[in-house]
């Protein structure tokens, strides 16, 4: 869906955990079809990866864990909801310099490049 949407340059860095999806050969191989670099965290460093880990910490303590899905669709569907109407657009996030992920977007796609300056 992120590179259906987003059409990334070649040479773009997917950064995961270790897991298991995200070591397949499969996935890997997808990643490579598109010209997209993999990277994973340090096994056994959760520092590595910080950002990443606490987005779903939350989403799973402020979506997930408070309600009872009645199918897998539903939950599938409120929790893009929750992701692309405000997580993405309004949650302002330290790392970001308190803006929302959109509005940091905004602000970094706003700024000359090298190339330009």
């Amino acid at each position: 869906m992120a590179c259906g949407r987003r059409l990334p340059d070649a040479g773009r860095v997917h950064h995961s955990d270790r897991g298991c999806q995200y070591a397949s050969a499969e996935y890997r191989d997808a990643l490579d079809d598109i010209d997209i670099v993999c990277s994973m965290s340090r096994k056994g460093t959760g520092w590595d990866n910080a950002v990443s880990e606490r987005f779903f910490s939350t989403i799973k303590q402020e979506r997930i864990s408070r309600h009872e899905w009645v199918s897998r669709a539903v939950a599938s569907l409120a929790i893009t909801e929750h992701i692309e109407c405000f997580n993405h657009t309004r949650r302002r996030h330290s790392s970001l310099g308190f803006n929302a992920p959109a509005e940091h977007e905004r602000i970094y796609a706003s700024r000359p490049t090298a190339a330009a300056a």
